[in-house]
């Protein structure tokens, strides 16, 4: 699938930026978010994409949760995750304004700092995110909790893509954790098993559906098409 003209240069212009955070600066990150954190206190997560179907950490609880201020945006180019620097994918991030519903997370104080120490690894390689601590609304009751923020002065960040360049985005790049279709499609699968509605992502991935269904039509007629 060959991308739009102003797609293909969108991409082009945020590829000189793309940098990794040294293990320095990612380390350095972390203590800041933690310098309010009570030692021997249990340490809430929130999670509103790949961390709703995929935590990979060991948590006491787990609950919905609503964050107000915030929404889900496919907003955040990914380089690495889910696409490479030639050919970025798109991953959520919480982006300002609205509202998001996902999944929190309790961690045991005594696996707090091993816990987040490899959370960063995964969510803060290029620093693209505002790791904040957010009031969250549960049915128990409120908590306070981590938070991945969209932070709209890296270049990583991209507002304002259309459906259709979504798609195209999402549907051409793969990344060391695999297609950035797989991303989109699972997050969305497990948002709905736990009974969360986000309308935009469902109709994104109607899109995507379609455009495989019309891709495989196309392929298949291909083949059927006599040669010579």
């Amino acid at each position: 699938m060959t991308q739009p003209a102003n797609l293909e240069s969108l991409i082009s212009s945020s590829r000189a930026s793309f940098r990794l955070l040294t293990d320095e600066e990612r380390q350095a990150s972390l203590e800041a978010f933690l310098a309010p954190w009570r030692p021997h206190t249990d340490l809430w997560v929130f999670g509103y994409g790949s961390l709703v179907w995929r935590p990979e950490f060991d948590y006491l609880e787990q609950r919905q949760a609503h964050v107000n201020g915030y929404h889900r945006s496919l907003c955040l180019w990914s380089r690495r995750n889910r696409g490479t620097p030639e050919q970025p994918g798109l991953v959520f991030g919480l982006d300002a304004g609205g509202s998001c519903r996902g999944m929190a997370y309790r961690i045991a104080s005594r696996r707090v700092r091993d816990t987040l120490y490899e959370l960063w690894k995964r969510e803060m390689p290029s620093g693209a995110y505002i790791p904040k601590w957010l009031n969250c609304r549960t049915r128990q009751g409120n908590i306070r909790a981590l938070v991945f923020t969209m932070d709209r002065s890296t270049d990583a960040y991209v507002p304002g893509l259309t459906k259709e360049q979504l798609i195209s985005i999402v549907q051409n790049a793969h990344g060391i954790y695999g297609p950035c279709t797989e991303y989109v499609l699972e997050t969305a699968h497990a948002l709905k098993q736990v009974g969360i509605q986000d309308s935009k992502l469902e109709t994104l991935v109607s899109g995507l559906q379609d455009k495989s269904a019309l891709s495989r039509e196309g392929k298949l007629a291909a083949q059927r098409t006599p040669k010579g």
